[in-house]
């Protein structure tokens, strides 16, 4: 396989995978909003709240749209850029993507549609069920999702069959209740939580700081600092609980994020900061005493796996996948020859391991020790990328409970509108939620590497025979679309938030009340909603 081939179809799944996860948290975090606001709305029968759901609810449709248009596209490129990887562990990952595609999005799309076109048309009780169905819905699509993810990461209740030569399911509930994939999506969600909450935040404190829309924009702000405390709060618990479960189950990718070379006896210190020297290895660093051992063993007399002796480990692993290979050759040229199947049994968990010499010659059971070692070392994702977006990411997270916190506090005492400074500050930290999020993808899925399922199939061994001038022309025309689809999203929603809150969304009778809450009303826009 052409590397520059596997890289660009890399390239090609990032870029389309993290333009559309600038919509997704924005989502799963504006819906449960919807939903609290509503249900105030509900209880107590003041207008401000229902408008403040309409107006959210606005922005909410126009994000929940340019995530379905961006998402649909990831889901081709596994039959497009990925087709081995499709063919290997389809029956696998297919199960839970199909169970996503069936019925949690159809499951939202249906409330999405009722939420718009329900006001007016149902009893106050039947839409807020709407809307907290719509809440549920995104969520529910995310968990599927992450269930297929959470697989990628940790391959569990599944066997490679060699007379089909697939992945198959062995035991659906293991994959469904993976502890990876359930770390992933509580973490994950939580996340999505935090965006939703800075994105009210910001837009409420630009109002309050503008002397617009003040009333809505207090009970906006009050919601979005209780919500975004309680999330940012989550957020750290569980990605404690994720990252404890990846050293369970990803011990190379923790000792890359820690820049771990050399195993550290128990208790382990946790790195801070550290500078790379030419060898890749730290040539200074600032830790702190046991954190280490207890953040990613939750004990004190557990040591920390190193690079080098994991390297080693995998070396081992490299061979034992040689011999699986070789009884798998065997079982393919006499299916009947039970002494290889048993061979092979034995072994198979290991084949992956052995599949990673394919990238320096093809008949991997005549592999030099050279070859085994560079393949070996194929094992170690950068480290430093890793690093570095993890410590962003962290950072980032403990400043979100610092910053809700803050506003938990002033908001208690009324103080919502009292500090200019503040205010603006909110309006400047509104993408900070995203570059965490995006970070943990990063981490997630770069650390990852070499693999596309964790032990089972390398990411080089995965890719279609595609040429280079395609992939080219493929990636410069999807990061074109996603950058434009991108602009037109943020110039509706800017158009939105200046013309502010409606008494209504829209009713069928009346296009300029549908065209209101997106374009202006002119003949020519009448037309193209007609």
């Amino acid at each position: 396989m052409d590397m520059l081939v596997v890289d660009l179809s890399r390239w090609q799944f990032a870029a389309t995978a993290m333009y559309h996860f600038i919509f997704v948290p924005l989502t799963l975090g504006l819906s449960f909003m919807m939903a609290i606001m509503e249900s105030v709305y509900v209880m107590t029968g003041r207008e401000i709240w229902r408008k403040a759901t309409l107006f959210w609810g606005t922005l909410f449709g126009v994000n929940f749209a340019m995530g379905v248009a961006t998402g649909i596209v990831m889901e081709f490129q596994f039959g497009m850029n990925w087709s081995y990887y499709s063919h290997y562990v389809g029956d696998v990952f297919g199960a839970p993507l199909a169970i996503e595609g069936l019925m949690a999005f159809f499951l939202e799309a249906t409330f999405v549609g009722l939420f718009f076109f329900g006001w007016d048309r149902m009893s106050k009780l039947g839409h807020l069920v709407v809307t907290w169905l719509v809440a549920f819905g995104a969520n529910f699509s995310a968990l599927w999702i992450l269930i297929a993810n959470g697989w990628m990461q940790n391959p569990v209740g599944a066997k490679f069959n060699p007379d089909t030569m697939r992945m198959e399911i062995t035991d659906f509930a293991a994959v469904l209740f993976n502890t990876v994939a359930q770390a992933k999506f509580v973490h994950t969600v939580s996340a999505g939580y935090v965006s939703g909450a800075m994105f009210v935040l910001a837009i409420s404190a630009l109002f309050l700081v503008k002397g617009k829309h003040v009333e809505l924009a207090k009970r906006s702000a009050v919601v979005a600092a209780s919500f975004g405390l309680a999330s940012a709060l989550s957020v750290v618990v569980l990605g404690d609980e994720s990252g404890y479960v990846a050293t369970e189950h990803q011990k190379m990718k923790i000792a890359a994020i820690e820049a771990s070379f050399h195993t550290e006896a128990a208790p382990a210190p946790w790195t801070v900061l550290a500078i790379p020297g030419a060898d890749g290895e730290p040539i200074w660093s600032f830790s702190i005493p046991w954190m280490g051992g207890i953040i990613t063993t939750r004990s004190l007399n557990e040591e920390l796996e190193g690079i080098h002796e994991l390297v080693d480990r995998a070396e081992d692993r490299i061979r034992t996948g040689v011999i699986a290979y070789e009884a798998l050759q065997q079982i393919r040229a006499d299916g009947t020859d039970t002494a290889a199947r048993a061979v092979f049994d034995e072994h198979w968990a290991d084949l992956g391991y052995g599949l990673l010499l394919k990238r320096y010659r093809a008949d991997i059971e005549n592999a030099t020790d050279a070859e085994i070692a560079m393949a070996a070392a194929d094992t170690v994702p950068d480290v430093w990328p890793l690093f570095w977006t993890f410590r962003i990411m962290m950072g980032l997270g403990f400043f979100f409970i610092a910053f809700f916190g803050l506003w938990f506090y002033r908001a208690s005492r009324g103080w919502i509108d009292t500090n200019k400074p503040l205010l603006w500050l909110t309006v400047l930290l509104l993408p900070t939620p995203w570059i965490a999020i995006e970070s943990g993808w990063f981490i997630a899925e770069f650390g990852r590497q070499p693999w596309v399922v964790e032990g089972v199939l390398p990411t080089f061994y995965a890719a279609s025979s595609l040429n280079v001038l395609d992939l080219v022309l493929s990636l410069s025309f999807f990061v074109l679309l996603y950058t434009v689809l991108l602009v037109i999203m943020v110039i509706l929603m800017v158009r939105i938030i200046k013309a502010g809150p409606k008494e209504k969304l829209f009713t069928p009778d009346d296009e300029d009340d549908f065209v209101i809450t997106t374009l202006p009303a002119t003949p020519a826009t009448k037309e193209l909603v007609s």
